[in-house]
């Protein structure tokens, strides 16, 4: 036998293998899983009736190259959520995961078996590829052990996943992937969430469908010596070191921001995951913490602790206002933030901003603004916001020297030049020194056409 009808002929071997696992793994599903969709009524007593994890690991692919060490990373990954004590942990290796198989499980199985009150998890690590809808937008999918790469035929397609989390009863669902995966059309940015650190609890009450993948388009997922960095990351993660606010609860958020922020150091860059939360508001809780953290107003004890959760509140902070959602709320995070760091300078620079343009107080703006140079003094925007306080309050010499400020930070902010040829042509009566900050504005690339009918009065007009 020549030694492509060989390779064929244990290819065909394998897909008879499939199609009989197939119907095994089926019978097995359906025997150790009762049926708590129909069950479930009320709440629980605990977060969660019942917490499944799936566990798709895909290494010896049939048409495809294979991806050492994929299996033993999968495997480890289902350990890690067995001692997290998720109830039901199902694991999908090489031909377990073929494209029937995992179309089966995302069209029937799952939704028949999960609960409106469960949290499901699913984890893939194999193959990713990409393809382009009928609008022209480049859409991820996964591939299955007995697919091609470059053949989105009998893929798992991003639509395909968003469909099966639309029709899933289950409050939280979490999907990981370790391979670069996108195309979700989320609004929602990946931020760390409040409740997440405050009172998780709160979140059980809303949905929530949040995906963690390993890289970004173009992007591959490294792996050294057999082991994927980004599982590496996840395992560290998802035993606490993901807890960035150290509160005890471990939430879909946090271990995102983790995750992100891990990979993409250790790759210098090179590996960007992603974060996103593509459906609800709610977030997925893998680690329970003491209730009493929150009841009883226990809180970070230590200053990396404090300085930790100041830094959540302010990226939450930060997401509430990119959201245009709950602009108190963004106050609220802002005003913790700084209860638990009186130092953390960005925090009051962006507090005095929202003071001065979104939820208006000028005289706490001021105060703010104050601060903001105090603990941020190399940071342009706080003395620019500072300056854009004082012109509002009329304080026009104080607004020119915070304005001279900005600048001293940073020569080519191309705002505060803006902002002082307004201030010399309308308060302090300077023309000269108006149209001179209007041409630098020009100069780095400004549009305004104030400032261009500005410059351009000046160039035409006679020389006395």
């Amino acid at each position: 036998m020549n030694s492509a009808r060989y390779v064929w002929t244990n290819r065909l071997l394998m897909f008879l293998c499939v199609l009989l696992l197939d119907a095994h793994i089926i019978g097995i599903f359906s025997i150790v899983t009762p049926h708590p969709a129909e069950a479930q009524s009320g709440k629980p007593e605990g977060l969660y009736y019942k917490s499944w994890a799936i566990i798709i690991g895909i290494e010896n692919y049939v048409v495809a190259p294979p991806i050492p060490g994929a299996i033993s990373d999968a495997k480890k990954v289902a350990e890690a959520f067995r001692r997290l004590g998720f109830d039901e942990v199902f694991e999908f290796y090489d031909k377990d995961a073929s494209s029937r198989r995992l179309h089966q499980l995302l069209n029937d199985m799952l939704p028949r078996k999960v609960g409106r009150m469960d949290r499901l998890v699913i984890f893939y690590v194999g193959h990713a590829g990409f393809m382009q809808d009928p609008d022209g937008q480049d859409l991820g999918y996964l591939v299955p052990f007995d697919a091609q790469v470059n053949n989105a035929a009998k893929s798992i397609t991003v639509e395909h996943l968003k469909e099966f989390t639309r029709r899933s009863a289950s409050k939280h669902t979490l999907l990981i992937l370790d391979a670069p995966v996108f195309g979700w059309e989320t609004t929602a940015p990946p931020e760390l969430s409040l409740e997440g650190r405050l009172a998780p609890e709160a979140d059980m009450d809303r949905r929530a469908v949040q995906v963690i993948s390993a890289a970004s388009k173009g992007e591959t997922t490294v792996r050294a010596e057999k082991s994927s960095r980004f599982v590496q990351a996840l395992l560290a993660g998802l035993s606490g070191d993901a807890d960035l606010d150290g509160n005890g609860w471990l939430m879909a958020s946090e271990l995102g921001t983790y995750l992100v922020r891990q990979v993409e150091a250790a790759s210098s860059g090179t590996q960007r995951p992603s974060s996103l939360r593509i459906d609800g508001d709610g977030d997925t809780a893998l680690i329970e913490g003491r209730r009493s953290t929150f009841t009883l107003g226990a809180g970070p004890q230590t200053p990396s602790e404090r300085q930790q959760a100041a830094r959540a509140h302010y990226e939450r902070a930060v997401a509430l206002l990119q959201e245009g959602k709950s602009m108190e709320e963004a106050l609220e995070r802002l005003d913790r933030a700084i209860g638990y760091d009186p130092t953390y300078g960005d925090a009051y620079v962006l507090k005095s901003y929202v003071r001065l343009e979104v939820v208006p107080n000028l005289d706490e703006a001021l105060a703010t603004g104050l601060l903001a140079v105090k603990y941020a003094p190399e940071n342009s925007d706080s003395f620019y916001i500072l300056g854009l306080i004082h012109e509002k309050r009329g304080m026009f010499v104080e607004a020119e020297t915070a304005f001279r400020e900005a600048l001293r930070v940073n020569n080519t902010y191309q705002d505060v030049y803006f902002a002082l040829g307004t201030l010399y042509a309308d308060h302090l009566h300077d023309p000269p020194k108006s149209v001179e900050a209007f041409r630098r504005y020009l100069e780095l690339g400004g549009t305004h056409d104030r400032a261009r009918a500005a410059v351009t009065q000046a160039d035409h007009s006679p020389v006395p």
